[in-house]
Formats: C-alpha cells, structure tokens, sequence
C-alpha cells in the first residue's frame, strides 16, 4: 500500500516499525562485533600466555647450566674422572704433566680479589716450582662472580679466554693466566671488555685468529659446569665456612691453607717441599 494512501496513524506505526528494525539489525551489528572483539582478544590472550611460557622456558633454559657430559672442553683440560682443570708440567704447555711431581690444584676466579692477592704472593714460586718440575700446576677457573660485573660476566668471559687459548695455542695459555691476573678488575665494575680482553691475550702472545674467537663463547659452557659441579662438591668445601670459596688449593688432592699460611711467602713452597718427601 503506497505511503500516500496511509493514514497519519498508520504512517506513524510504519515509521516506528522500520525504527525497530534497524535498532534491531543495529543491535545484531554490535553482537556480531562484540564476538568478533571477545575471540580476537582471547586469541592473543592465549599467544601471549604461550609466548610467556615459551620466553620463561627459553630464560630458564639459558640460565641452567649444561651438565659437564654435554659440553665442550678444551682438549687439553684433564677429563671429568680426573676433576677437570687445565695441567701445566715443566715445559709450561697446558696439558702436560711433570711425572713423579706433587700436583698443585688452584680454583680461582678471574675476578676475585683475594685471588689476585693469592698470586702476588705465590706466582713466582708457583711457576719456579713447575719450571724444576717439581709440581704439576693444575689451573681450575670458576665463574660464581658473574654476579659482581654489572651483568657483563666478566668471569665467564675470561675462564673461556683462558680455555680457548689452552685448547688452541697451548703454549700460550699460562702466558694468559698470568696477564688476565694481572689486569683483574675490582669487584662489583664491568671489567674489561671483549676488545680489551682480546688486547690483553695478545700482548701476551696470543695470536690474532684465536684472539678473535673469544666472543664465540666456545668454552663458556664448560666454565659454568664446572663451576656449578664445583659449588656443589662438599670436598672443595672450606671447612671453616662450610661452602666453596677462593682461591682453593690442593696439594696432591688435600686441601691446603688457610689465608693466613697462603698469605705468607714461601709457605706454599714449603708444603709442597713436604708433600714430596710424603
């Protein structure tokens, strides 16, 4: 029936009809549109939560350390039966022993103050000893103060310096050891960086090519295994503290030396004197 032919009341009721209508498909619109909203956002909810999830694994993945039968070691490092550590005999090489020689093992961090104080007092005798052969040196880094770099790990960092130059220019490496205590930062600084680290291997002799490798991180898991073997081992406790601490020392496999014998010239020498003579 043509509009014209309707009357004011039936014009009316038509209007509010077609009124009805669209606030109804208006209100299907916004059903429809709210749905659409409601399974998008709880479709990233759900990648959220996995991303989430699969993040806190990966963290928690990276920050647990491998055990020490799945990572790398360098090849002149003694094997995990005979406690790890890079040997120096008489000739200085890492991975070589004195045969007949009291074994001297060190556990130290690159960072560590009181370990650079350890070599002040002992290096020299440390490296006449060896060089009479008269003590096989066994060099065990450990990374527990990662924490006091400001999140550079410089003792992780190092110890893999340390172990790349043992495993690819052995002659080199206790060159090495000797030049990273020697440049030890303070506790709680960034330490030297890669570049530096890099700089200090090589006025020690170290040659380019390998230099360059260390931010490959190639032993940086075999320094966090060892080191978190080494926490846990109730042997390298110090019986005083009741937990691992360095510099530990162990001569022919016993714990020697309090800070105040290691602390004093020659005591060192001296204990190894008297291990030889059993």
């Amino acid at each position: 029936m043509p509009d014209q032919n309707l009357t004011k009341a039936q014009r009316r009721d038509a209007a509010r009809a077609e009124a009805l209508e669209l606030r109804k498909a208006q209100e299907r619109r916004e059903r429809r549109n709210r749905t659409i909203t409601f399974v998008v956002l709880g479709v990233l909810v759900v990648a959220v939560a996995v991303a989430v999830v699969l993040i806190m694994k990966a963290n928690k993945d990276a920050n647990t350390p491998k055990a020490l039968s799945e990572v790398t070691a360098p090849k002149t490092a003694n094997s995990i039966d005979d406690g790890g550590g890079v040997p120096f005999g008489k000739d200085g090489v890492a991975g070589t022993t004195t045969d007949g020689a009291v074994t001297v093992d060190l556990y130290y961090d690159y960072m560590c103050p009181v370990c650079g104080q350890f070599e002040k007092v002992n290096q020299a005798d440390i490296d006449s000893m060896r060089a009479a052969g008269e003590i096989t040196f066994v060099a065990h880094p450990v990374t527990f103060l990662d924490d006091r770099s400001q999140g550079t790990e410089y003792s992780t960092r190092a110890a893999n310096a340390f172990a790349t130059v043992a495993d690819a220019e052995p002659d080199k490496a206790l060159a090495l050891h000797e030049a990273l205590y020697a440049n030890r930062p303070e506790e709680n600084t960034k330490g030297p960086t890669d570049d530096q680290i890099k700089s200090i291997a090589e006025q020690a002799g170290v040659s380019d090519k390998v230099a360059d490798t260390f931010t490959d991180k190639k032993f940086s898991d075999w320094a966090d295994a060892w080191t978190t073997q080494i926490l846990g081992d109730k042997d390298l406790a110090n019986p005083s503290s009741g937990s691992f601490g360095t510099p530990t020392i162990l001569i022919n496999g016993k714990m020697w030396g309090t800070n105040a014998e290691w602390n004093t010239a020659g005591a060192l020498k001296a204990a190894v004197e008297a291990a030889a003579k059993g």
